[in-house]
Formats: structure tokens, sequence, C-alpha cells
């Protein structure tokens, strides 16, 4: 299986080549790294012969090759090395990049790349730095602290990988000019109240100026406050705690 690709650029436009999502382009060109989420391969060592940057990800992946001759890409946690042998199972050492089932782990691990539904593949803590940690078991079911705090109740079937993904002080990268998010695909964002009255709604007027009316609009001329898509999700019903808030939550 190719693991590499390139990755096909739309600037933020549709099908029919308007823009569709603003602040999108010139993104550098880059490779897509085929990263395996699912971890399905059973019961086969597989050792670890490179950690790579993947430009599409805050973490590094490291590149697995299994002995029957398979290579793969992995999220690295951290304290992975090179040379390290990982394996996926249902039996198997709770060590550091290691994969199996939610309830073949002991309350207190902290894990990453969590299954939501068995045989997705992984879907939580997958970011640099983060983790979420088996806080108890009920049933059919565990309790799982997120990054942000919330508990949320998980099919104790599915699998999770032993660790916190690395990279942890991708956080305090300090982006020192615009041009690295434009690399990003990261378009500058124009204030409204900046513009002429032609190009948004809040622009124009004499000087420095608010926005000059009652309820703010999107650039379309749309209400831009309050409850603007919708709040409920079928997995609602598994969240046991609410994240933290924060002060302009």
């Amino acid at each position: 299986m190719k693991l590499q690709f390139i990755k096909k650029k739309n600037s933020g436009r549709d099908s029919s080549g308007q823009v569709s999502v603003r602040h999108q382009g010139a993104e550098q060109k880059r490779y897509i790294r085929v990263i395996d989420f699912k971890r399905d391969k059973k019961d086969v060592e597989g050792k670890v012969i490179a950690i790579e940057y993947d430009p599409n990800r805050t973490c590094d992946i490291a590149l697995v090759q299994y002995r029957d001759g398979e290579k793969r890409y992995i999220l690295a946690p951290e304290g992975l090395k090179l040379n390290a042998i990982v394996v996926s199972g249902d039996d198997v050492d709770l060590r550091v990049g290691n994969t199996m089932p939610l309830s073949a782990m002991p309350i207190g691990t902290v894990v990453h790349n969590v299954e939501m539904v068995p045989g997705r593949g992984g879907q939580i803590a997958r970011g640099s730095g983060t983790g979420a940690t088996i806080a108890a078991k009920e049933g059919d079911y565990v309790h799982l602290r997120m990054p942000s705090g919330e508990v949320r109740k998980i099919l104790s079937k599915g699998l999770a990988t032993v660790g916190t993904i690395g990279n942890i002080e991708w956080k305090n990268k300090v982006f020192k000019k615009a041009g690295t998010k434009i690399h990003m695909g990261i378009r500058p964002t124009v204030r409204g109240v900046a513009m002429n009255p032609r190009s948004h709604p809040h622009g124009g007027g004499e000087g420095r100026s608010g926005i000059g009316m009652t309820t703010p609009k999107t650039y379309a001329g749309r209400p831009a406050v309050g409850n603007t898509r919708n709040k409920k999700k079928y997995s609602n019903k598994m969240i046991l705690q609410r994240r933290k808030q924060g002060p302009h939550n």
C-alpha cells in the first residue's frame, strides 16, 4: 500500500469554483501520510524504523515495519524510541505504543487514538500532548476523562493505544510572521469594520467606528450571534461530566 500521496488543494472552493470557506489558500505543496488509526494488524510485532515530521498534524509519526514486511505509519507517543517493538492485540503488554481493548487496561491508564465505535479507528486524543485517562469501568463501558476534562462513556470493546501523544511543546510554538500561516494554507482575516461598506455590513464610517447596528452581521449580511448550529448530537447521552468552561465560554 502506498503510504504517501500529494495533497490536493481546493483553497476553500466548492465544485463550482466559488469560495465556500473563506481564509483558505496559498498552501505549500505537501504529501499526505496515510496513518493507521485502526491498528488492526493483530498479534504481529512491528519495529519502529523511523520517527518523522508530518506537516499535516501537530504530532510526529512513527514508521513501523512489521514482521511480514508491511510498513505503516502510526501516531508517535511520548517515549517511543527507534527500534522499539509495538504490537496490537487482545492480550499484549501494557507498554507505550501497544494497542489493546479498553477493557484490558487498568484504571488510571493514559491512552490516545481511542475508538468511539469499535472497528472505526481512533478518533479521540490524536493531537500533540493529548491523552485520555481511564477513570472507571461500568459494564460494557469505561469512563474516559478527555484532555478537555470531559468524562464520557466509551464502549470497552474499542481499541486504544497506551501513552500520551508526543511533541508536547507544539502548543508553545510562536508564529512569528504571516508567511508561516500562509504556508499552512491559512490566509489573513480582515475585520469587517476595517472594510468599506460595499465589502462588509460593518464597513464604512469616518475614522474608527463600531459596527453601528444592533446585531453583528457576517460578510453576507446574516446574523453572527446566537446559536447558529444544532448542538444536539447522538452521542451527548454518553457525556457524564461536561468539560471545564473557560472565561469566554
